[in-house]
């Protein structure tokens, strides 16, 4: 059963392919921003997912990611979010990422409950009918 107050955590070391010149996001060898979003991700749904129903998980919708320090090569870095509102489908995270030295960046998540199944379809619907 979803409940606010549920946590989650996701580490990830800081290595040559999640750089920012790795990733496309800048120049420098240091944890690229997009790396940040997908980890803060990785802790929230993995923290749900055992509480939804078969079939049911869940997509991210919004991300708002303060990303106030840079983590070297050879650094490792910790997500740590928490369920903080529940509206129906839509999930409500506050999070932090920490590396040996401090806080890395903070922010919010939002993230819907979604049938699987369904999602995937929609989905699929819509590339096919993009056009080329």
């Amino acid at each position: 059963m979803l409940t606010t107050g549920i946590r989650g955590r996701a580490v990830s070391p800081v290595t040559r392919q999640n750089t920012a010149a790795a990733m496309g996001s800048g120049t420098l060898p240091v944890l690229a921003t997009p790396a940040v979003a997908a980890l803060v991700e990785q802790a929230a749904w993995q923290s749900v997912q055992p509480e939804l129903e078969e079939g049911r998980c869940t997509v991210g919708t919004l991300l708002q990611l303060e990303h106030l320090a840079a983590t070297p090569l050879g650094g490792a870095v910790t997500a740590e979010t928490e369920l903080v509102e529940i509206d129906r489908r839509r999930l409500v995270f506050a999070f932090t990422v920490q590396d040996a030295a401090g806080e890395v960046a903070r922010g919010r998540h939002e993230r819907f409950v979604v049938e699987a199944g369904r999602f995937v379809a929609k989905a699929e619907a819509r590339g096919k009918n993009a056009e080329p």
